[in-house]
């Protein structure tokens, strides 16, 4: 097998929570086929709690599959099926602009928004519930910082080579074909380099672990029905919500652009966000951190690269999906700040001072919104990256060996 259960949920409990999930998403679903209409704010409400519910089934459904697989293959490819709604919003919007010029700019501000959140809130949460488990729980670990184990390089430098591209890609003006297939490559590649290789035994719980310990049809049944369910919620929820999402900014005031860039991204993301900070409180975050690599790299690759694919496909030009100047000041900061990611894990450690600088530069973000400070934020993020990588440049050698 490959994950250790602990059973904390009854089957009782465990069909409880599924049913309550299923319940929340019911009303989209039925809405979707009736054909109901609702007022923007109110379908952000109704099919936004649907893709929150489409996430909870699917992390269920993903970890308890980790009885039956194991690997660090598997972990990549669990968490390229966590982040599906993420995938299905970001998709919506491309397709969609491929007809509509109107919803190019939320192609670009729901995925930015999704890989800003992950190293900027994410990764930091992550520290701070670490270094609460080791200090007041007792568990093991550093008093002070995060450190991964050795084979985690090979997340960071490919995460390195895909932020190195995306660095070239606001010079073209687009998000083009070529670079879908330079992206996809690396996702590609990525999943090859890590076939073969053994994560630690993943310990389970709650509706997971209940899933988990039933005989192996039941159990398997289990897995591929809720797999079903959250697909289906994904497909009814998607469209509306995403097309709520900009219809609610201008009921309510708000620039639609931001409301798309954080909003969704906070919904999806967060059951996953909420499984590494389990597992760090636990002592575990090694393995809390391989999970959010695992999505940032998936995000930073082949959802990039599925962009201007969706875009073609919905009526767009072969050349790509356009950037204005918006979507171009968004890029150049998500790929200055992946950078000084990629820079401080170089030595596979993330202390306090450094989460606490990768939250700290995201948050200015909102008291300085002007797009113009967009550049002067990415600036700071790459001088910060240059100095960390000199500093650690002794590590450099061993990142490289990892690709």
């Amino acid at each position: 097998m490959g994950a250790e259960v602990e059973t904390t949920v009854t089957g009782r409990g465990a069909g409880a929570r599924i049913a309550l999930a299923v319940a929340v998403a019911a009303p989209a679903v039925i809405m979707r086929l009736a054909g109901v209409e609702l007022p923007p704010v109110a379908a952000v409400a109704v099919f936004g709690a649907a893709v929150l519910a489409s996430v909870a089934l699917l992390m269920w459904a993903s970890e308890a599959a980790r009885v039956d697989i194991s690997g660090s293959l598997a972990l990549a490819i669990l968490a390229l099926v966590a982040i599906l709604p993420e995938y299905a919003v970001d998709i919506f919007f491309a397709y969609t602009a491929g007809h509509d010029p109107a919803y190019a700019a939320y192609a670009t501000a729901n995925m930015t928004g999704a890989n800003r959140l992950l190293i900027g809130v994410a990764w930091p949460l992550l520290v701070v519930f670490a270094i609460v488990a080791v200090r007041r729980c007792g568990v093991r670990g550093e008093r002070n910082a995060v450190t991964l184990l050795a084979h985690r390089r090979t997340e960071i430098v490919f995460l390195a080579v895909a932020t190195s591209y995306a660095l070239v890609i606001p010079l073209t003006g687009r998000l083009a074909w070529y670079d879908a297939l330079v992206l996809g490559g690396l996702f590609a590649a990525y999943l090859w380099r890590i076939r073969g290789k053994e994560e630690a035994d993943e310990e389970l719980a709650g509706v997971a672990a209940t899933i988990a310990v039933q005989p192996t049809t039941r159990r398997r049944g289990l897995v591929a029905a809720l797999f079903v369910a959250a697909g289906m919620i994904i497909l009814a929820a998607t469209g509306p919500f995403a097309d709520a999402l900009v219809g609610a900014g201008a009921d309510l005031g708000i620039d639609e652009f931001l409301l798309v860039q954080w909003l969704a991204p906070i919904a999806s993301e967060a059951p996953e966000v909420i499984v590494a900070i389990m597992f760090a409180l636990r002592g575990r975050a090694d393995d809390g951190m391989g999970a959010l690599l695992a999505a940032k790299l998936n995000q930073w690759t082949l959802l990039i690269a599925c962009l201007p694919v969706a875009y073609y496909l919905g009526g767009g030009k072969f050349a790509g999906l356009p950037l204005d100047a918006r979507q171009t000041a968004e890029l150049v900061l998500t790929s200055a700040q992946t950078l000084l990611g990629v820079a401080v894990l170089t030595d596979l450690r993330l202390a306090r001072g450094e989460a606490a600088l990768l939250f700290g530069l995201f948050a200015v973000q909102f008291v300085l919104p002007a797009p113009n400070i967009r550049y002067v934020i990415a600036v700071a993020y790459t001088a910060l990256a240059v100095v960390l990588l000199i500093r650690q440049r002794r590590h450099v050698p061993e990142l490289i060996k990892s690709l």
